[in-house]
């Protein structure tokens, strides 16, 4: 088990994208630049997998196995490369597979803290963020869970997430025409079910 991070560590560059220093100390492994990392950008891919989800504890769960996945894989990341696009790829897929592994073992959060020595915490940002009530914000999640999966996606990437719809594109694997109607449609879906709630625009 390591020690913990250094709590002084530097926090991870803005804008997302990921200097060749940066990718060098997360390539190596460095425990105070990943702890930065995670800490930076748990409460996006949280946010993200609550709205596919419905259900906190497995976003929580799928929020740890997102970063361990990014932890594996830093190495195919490309200098230069974004970082919440290639972070929404690893989140989608992994959320994906966990629908597809529903028998088997789920991930284990104690085998990550012990492998990689560092874990997503229970503060992550709430992922409802425009409701006016607590009544408003479960009618909002019970709508969006009520969108075909694709379509419930993308307008959360864009209208939750503020993604651009190049970057919804790549990370669905469609045409950029194709995220820009998903999105669309899924406004008037939605525009249906919240009537009373609020104006999707």
């Amino acid at each position: 088990m390591t020690s913990p991070p250094d709590p002084a560590a530097p926090p991870v560059a803005a804008p997302d994208v990921v200097s060749p220093e940066l990718l060098s100390r997360l390539t190596a492994g460095d425990e105070a630049t990943w702890y930065a990392f995670v800490q930076e950008y748990e409460g996006r891919m949280y946010g993200y997998l609550y709205r596919l989800e419905g259900n906190p504890d497995d976003a929580l769960d799928l929020t740890q196995e997102v970063f361990y996945r990014a932890w594996r894989s830093i190495r195919t990341f490309r200098p230069g490369e974004r970082v919440l696009p290639w972070l929404y790829q690893v989140a989608r897929n992994t959320q994906i597979e966990s629908h597809r592994r529903k028998q088997l073992q789920r991930f284990s959060l104690e085998q990550a803290r012990e492998d990689i020595g560092f874990e997503v915490t229970s503060e992550a940002r709430s992922p409802v963020r425009a409701a006016e009530s607590a009544d408003a914000q479960d009618r909002v999640q019970r709508a969006l869970l009520k969108l075909p999966d694709d379509y419930r996606e993308a307008v959360v990437l864009r209208f939750v997430e503020d993604m651009p719809y190049e970057d919804i594109a790549r990370i669905q694997g469609v045409a950029v025409g194709t995220a820009k109607s998903r999105v669309f449609r899924a406004k008037e879906q939605l525009a249906e079910l919240l009537a009373d709630v609020a104006d999707v625009n």
